[in-house]
């Protein structure tokens, strides 16, 4: 991933990816058949339903096959002059880029030498349900020594990722890119940068599980802190703090509205926040000449850390959000949150210039550098000014008319009310936790039918900033507003997503078509707060 990618090299396809071993067989089903409620008729992952899906998606594909090959392992990375002791999938962090062309069928053999069951989910891919990688839901997870094959096509272009839905394992390191090409893109830039930012620790302070221990008897102030020991900086932004309005809408019996002029926490912060599995102190380095148009594939794989990313001396345009194309927008800077992931362009200057991902609220930041000439690399706490620029707003875009949903009424409400509390981290969805282990055991699922238009209406009533991921699927954002009342944002147009920021106090409606049958997760992204059980489950009825 150090080196830039050619649009020819990019057009020449994926031959070069690694053919895995022969997978011992597929998903196992026995535990999740023990797992089905009782009740209504649901449409669960094994269903007939589920393969005819997949079978009309392959229909329209191309008829090839890519196939590439996942060790997820104990081993010793180097974070560019520290080496810690994690998991990786390949031996490295982040593990190497998969890669196909939307329509192909990818194929991927997972090796589990862990100690413990893993899995692994497409992060943001409309897969099957059978393969989305979630533990006693859609599989069985992969037991210690064992291997299994995923295999599903790839419908959308864009940019995406993977990682365990297990526990806090992507906490570990066990996280890579995906990228699924456009056979259609005109290919109108020369190189592409690959960026994938995380924060780190483990190897370095407390284990993930650690961290998660001394987090669950916390105060209403409890924070898990370590000291920064790379890339720290002065915080120049502010806007990962505000005020709540004391008066919640409708909250429903049994939820506390948020008190007044509550300020957002960050309850995890890290050593360590890195660029492509580096330390500011050693960083990334992408080449490219002057006057070349590049193509930059952000992805924010951290636990519990929104990125502000700027390019110094360059305006991004941003063209993609979660794999899907917007209306073209020029900015100085964009946040990217937990699992989101963004696509820009730029034009390359003359120099060397520093690409940074400011780590908003913890005074630090991860960093690296796109050399176009030679000459003297900026330090790493240098902080561009267009930090301080024009900043990417979630209602500003606009999704291309090619990536428009339809204008279908609603027929289907969900309201998920995000609760949760300091005092013992636990963190819920209308009130509800869920158990990874027995899904459907003490919550209540969100109903839906095939070919039903669905609305989903977040409201944020907690003081934390809530990544909500939505597997499966991808919705249209149509509204933005907080529940005092104070500023609201209708989008009829707007953008197609499936991770999304949910600010405090702010409600956000989101529609999607009910297309993909099975049982599907939505929930938060920040790897703590899903680990107690931050979600909820969408699930399809006959």
């Amino acid at each position: 991933m150090a080196q830039p990618v050619s649009r020819r090299n990019l057009l020449l396809g994926t031959a070069g990816l690694a053919v895995g071993t022969a997978a011992t067989g597929g998903m196992a089903w026995s535990a999740l058949r023990s797992n089905a409620p009782s009740g209504p008729d649901r449409v669960m992952a094994s269903a007939a339903e589920v393969a005819e899906t997949e079978r009309a998606r392959r229909a329209r594909g191309t008829g090839r096959t890519v196939r590439a090959a996942l060790t997820a392992e104990p081993t010793e990375v180097d974070l560019g002059g520290r080496i810690v002791r994690t998991w990786a999938y390949n031996g490295q962090v982040p593990g190497p880029l998969v890669r196909c062309t939307a329509g192909d069928r990818l194929e991927v053999d997972l090796h589990n030498r862990l100690a413990e069951p893993t899995t692994v989910h497409w992060h943001g891919v409309r897969i099957r349900n059978d393969m989305d990688g979630v533990p006693h839901l859609t599989q069985d997870p992969v037991r210690p020594g064992s291997r299994t094959r995923y295999s599903f096509t790839a419908p959308d272009p864009g940019t995406y990722w993977l990682h365990p839905h297990v526990g806090l394992q992507r906490e570990h390191g066990l996280h890579a890119p995906l990228i699924i090409d456009d056979p259609g893109e005109r290919g109108d830039y020369d190189v592409e940068f690959v960026v994938v930012l995380d924060d780190w620790l483990d190897g370095a302070a407390d284990s993930p599980e650690r961290v998660l221990e001394l987090l669950r008897p916390g105060d209403m102030h409890a924070r898990y802190r370590t000291p920064v020991q790379a890339g720290r900086v002065e915080d120049l932004s502010a806007s990962w703090q505000y005020d709540v309005p004391a008066e919640l809408a409708d909250p429903p019996p049994g939820i506390t509205p948020v008190p007044a002029n509550s300020r957002m926490a960050s309850s995890v912060e890290y050593p360590f926040y890195l660029l492509n599995g580096r330390l500011p102190t050693d960083p990334q380095t992408f080449r490219g000449k002057p006057g070349q148009r590049a193509r930059i594939r952000l992805i924010n794989a951290a636990g519990a850390t929104a990125f502000r990313v700027a390019l110094g001396g360059h305006r991004m345009t941003v063209t993609h959000t979660d794999g899907f194309p917007v209306e073209p927008i020029a900015v100085d800077a964009l946040q990217v949150a937990s699992g989101e992931r963004y696509d820009v362009t730029v034009e390359l200057g003359d120099g060397v210039f520093p690409l940074v991902g400011v780590a908003e609220g913890k005074g630090a930041q991860a960093f690296g550098l796109i050399r176009t000439a030679s000459g003297a690399a900026p330090r790493p706490s240098v902080q561009p000014a267009e930090l301080g620029g024009e900043l990417l707003r979630l209602a500003d875009l606009r999704a291309a008319p090619t990536a428009r949903a339809g204008t279908g009424t609603p027929r289907t409400s969900h309201s998920l009310y995000l609760t949760g509390d300091m005092y013992s981290f636990s963190w819920r969805i209308n009130a509800q936790n869920y158990d990874h282990h027995r899904p459907f055991a003490g919550i209540t699922p969100l109903d839906v039918r095939a070919g039903e238009v669905v609305r989903l209406e977040m409201i944020n009533q907690t003081h934390m900033y809530h990544p909500m991921h939505l597997h499966g699927h991808t919705f249209t954002v149509r509204a933005i507003a907080d529940t005092g009342g104070r500023s609201s944002a209708r989008l009829p147009e707007g953008t197609r997503k499936d991770t999304v920021m949910v600010g405090p106090g702010q409600r956000l409606t989101a529609d999607f078509t009910a297309d993909n049958p099975g049982q599907w997760l939505v929930h938060c992204h920040n790897a703590y707060h899903m680990a107690t059980g931050m979600a909820a489950m969408l699930s399809y009825l006959r």
